[in-house]
């Protein structure tokens, strides 16, 4: 197989400063890319500031590569326009869109605040949409692109005491999915990662397995989903410490009641196995094929 490499090409990734984002930039920049740092060196909890960014791309130019830092904060839309700017004004166009940056805000759903909901979502659903539109904007022009936005476990199937986290996480999954519906007529591709690695997000949640989940390993998946000899979007894929595995919203064939016929609150009881019922599901690729499994029963 040849290699994958991304010459010529540019690849923003937020939250580039330590962890999962870290990995990302070194290798896109070791296969060709120039890459956009983007890091405010704050901690876990987005408190203060450091140069993790440059520290970054100083390990990436004595290696022989391209990148340059921004620290400009992902959780506002002048933030994110001045990421994308910083990409087109050094190298003169995006290729690429990694949404990694992120913080946490953990607490039981009965003690959670409203401003540690709104940290959350800020950064990382509201801060992934404000990188990715205007980068949406210039990859039209180009009519080429690829987004990954980084969805999580607790996102997909819940974890107890990250309710703010789980939200913004499925949310990212459908900015995701339409935004790989919308930029399909012009090569843009976009999928969601849930990785199960060790970060300074997750070392403390993680135990003893910690050792195990290395960032090195999501690495290849999440590059060779941004190449140009991958033609897959609008999917999600669940990665960890070596095992790789599509993760889907599918349809199971249910029960129908009947053309015309309401069922009562009995009939929902009696009928719920079939309902639940998942030896016969589709996948749907957008809003609108769901509706359709609907129309062969009406007619």
């Amino acid at each position: 197989m040849t290699d994958i490499r991304f010459d010529d090409q540019v690849a923003v990734i937020t939250g580039a400063g330590h962890g999962l984002g870290r990995t990302y930039a070194l290798e896109f920049a070791r296969r060709g890319a120039a890459v956009v740092v983007n890091d405010l060196g704050v901690d876990v909890h987005g408190v203060g500031s450091g140069p993790a960014a440059q520290v970054v791309v100083d390990e990436i130019t004595k290696a022989g590569g391209r990148a340059v830092a921004n620290m400009d904060s992902v959780a506002t839309p002048e933030g994110g326009k001045a990421i994308i700017d910083t990409a087109v004004e050094a190298f003169g166009r995006v290729d690429i869109v990694i949404n990694n940056a992120g913080i946490l805000r953990d607490k039981s759903f009965h003690n959670l605040s409203f401003q540690e909901l709104d940290d959350i979502l800020d950064v990382h659903l509201r801060g992934a949409f404000y990188v990715s539109q205007p980068a949406f904007k210039v990859m039209r022009e180009q009519k080429y692109g690829r987004f990954i936005f980084t969805s999580s476990a607790a996102g997909l199937f819940g974890n107890f005491g990250q309710t703010n986290y789980s939200a913004a996480k499925m949310g990212l999954v459908g900015l995701s999915n339409t935004i790989a519906i919308e930029g399909a007529r012009n090569g843009i591709q976009s999928n969601a990662i849930a990785p199960i690695a060790r970060t300074r997000l997750t070392e403390e949640l993680l135990g003893p397995m910690a050792e195990l989940l290395d960032a090195e390993y999501v690495t290849p998946l999440a590059l060779y989903l941004c190449s140009r000899d991958c033609t897959l979007s609008h999917e999600i894929f669940s990665v960890g410490a070596g095992r790789y595995a599509r993760v889907f919203v599918g349809d199971a064939q249910g029960w129908f009641s009947g053309k015309g016929n309401v069922p009562s609150v009995e009939d929902i009881a009696e009928n719920m196995e079939q309902i639940r019922d998942l030896s016969t599901y589709t996948v749907p690729g957008n809003a609108q094929d769901e509706l359709a499994l609907l129309a062969p029963l009406l007619s």
